[in-house]
């Protein structure tokens, strides 16, 4: 059964993003503290205006599915 599961392309797919769901953030944090003052310091408020502007838009499709659904 084991041998069988190691096979499957999904398994190995869903493995990889794993990996990838927790190094990825890591090695983002890595860089940035790597980085000298005044370019740690943008890409830190680079990332927070880009994650409130995702934040922003996802807010936006859903309340334009909601308009949408009411009619």
């Amino acid at each position: 059964m084991a041998k069988e599961v190691l096979k499957e392309k999904w398994f190995w797919t869903i493995v990889f993003s794993l990996i990838l769901i927790i190094c990825v953030p890591l090695v983002v944090v890595w860089v940035i503290l790597i980085l000298p003052y005044p370019l740690n310091f943008i890409l830190t408020v680079m990332i927070f205006i880009a994650w409130g502007v995702a934040a922003g838009y996802k807010d936006w499709i859903m309340s334009k599915k909601e308009e949408k659904k009411k009619g």
